[in-house]
């Protein structure tokens, strides 16, 4: 799925496999790691925007996504955040500011808890910390919990689920991402491109099963041993500054669980609202998106200078 446009794409090793990047710009590092059922060409107005600003950005397409790798194991967030970490430095980058929508963001989260030094700055849109959604599931049972489970529970079953996913050219992913977005941007010209794209990176064989593999992981590692240990390990307070958005109308996170997060933040904690949004702000508002990252990003240079 390499989309032609202002950018390079390229193959980078990082943590034993193979991950494809689109870059654009020079200056200080940005990552970009997209979510479900998205790829790196989610993040297309950020590439650019932020390398206008001046700012090296690079968006991934996540280890089983697209045209990077798909092993048939590595779909926990031990493993995912390896990866990026090793993204980072194989892009020759002592840190980054990092950017991650939904999987992405739970990524991001995991690799500032357990690699802080590699992250500048962490933003994050429609992700809370895992442990904020794990406490929202259990104790609003009622909202945060029965959105989980209209969204994930059927994927915990073998086969059927990526059938589903690939039947009938990935109509299934245009229905997911109709009922996860808000209205106006389901109704604008552009979301035909959206969905035409979203769905034929469904298609590419494998990216089925390995995006369903991330929450098989997240579901059955809660009663593991891995689980519990990931647990503890998670959360260890993050040191570097957090930028949390949510679009209004997400059906799919509550804000309870996104401001909840804050209590595993040790340094600054920002929540941005974005009013007309549903779960993919940097899609459905790219120029409000991306305005509040410069702007974040700008802070963390003007914070960290002498």
């Amino acid at each position: 799925m390499c989309v032609s446009g202002p950018w390079r794409h390229r193959g980078v090793s990082a943590n034993g496999i193979r991950l494809h990047v689109a870059e654009c710009g020079d200056g200080p590092l940005v990552v970009l790691a997209h979510g479900f059922p998205e790829f790196w060409w989610c993040w297309r107005q950020q590439l650019v925007g932020l390398a206008e600003a001046g700012f090296r950005t690079v968006a991934v397409d996540l280890r089983g996504y697209g045209d990077s790798d798909k092993p048939p194991r590595g779909y926990d967030l031990w493993t995912l955040s390896g990866d990026l970490g090793g993204l980072i430095r194989a892009l020759g980058a002592r840190e980054a500011a990092v950017v991650g929508h939904g999987w992405g963001g739970l990524v991001g989260w995991t690799l500032a808890a357990l690699h802080p030094r590699l992250v500048r700055s962490l933003a994050v849109l429609g992700a809370p910390h895992p442990l904020a959604l794990r406490r929202a599931v259990w104790t609003d049972p009622r909202g945060q919990g029965a959105a989980v489970a209209r969204f994930a529970a059927g994927f915990q079953v073998p086969m059927w689920p990526e059938r589903s996913l690939r039947a009938d050219g990935a109509a299934r992913v245009e229905r997911l991402v109709r009922s996860l977005a808000g209205s106006s941007w389901v109704a604008s010209p552009e979301f035909a491109e959206v969905a035409a794209r979203t769905r034929r990176a469904m298609l590419i064989p494998g990216v089925a099963h390995c995006s369903l593999e991330y929450f098989r992981w997240a579901v059955r590692s809660q009663a593991r041993p891995d689980g519990r240990r990931f647990a503890s390990a998670v959360s260890r307070p993050v040191r570097a500054p957090v930028l949390a958005v949510r679009g209004v109308d997400d059906p799919l996170v509550s804000e309870r669980a996104v401001r909840g997060s804050a209590r595993w933040v040790a340094g600054e904690y920002r929540y941005v609202p974005l009013a007309g949004c549903g779960h993919f702000p940097h899609q459905e508002a790219p120029g409000a998106t991306t305005a509040l990252l410069v702007e974040f990003l700008r802070s963390d240079e003007i914070r960290d200078s002498p």
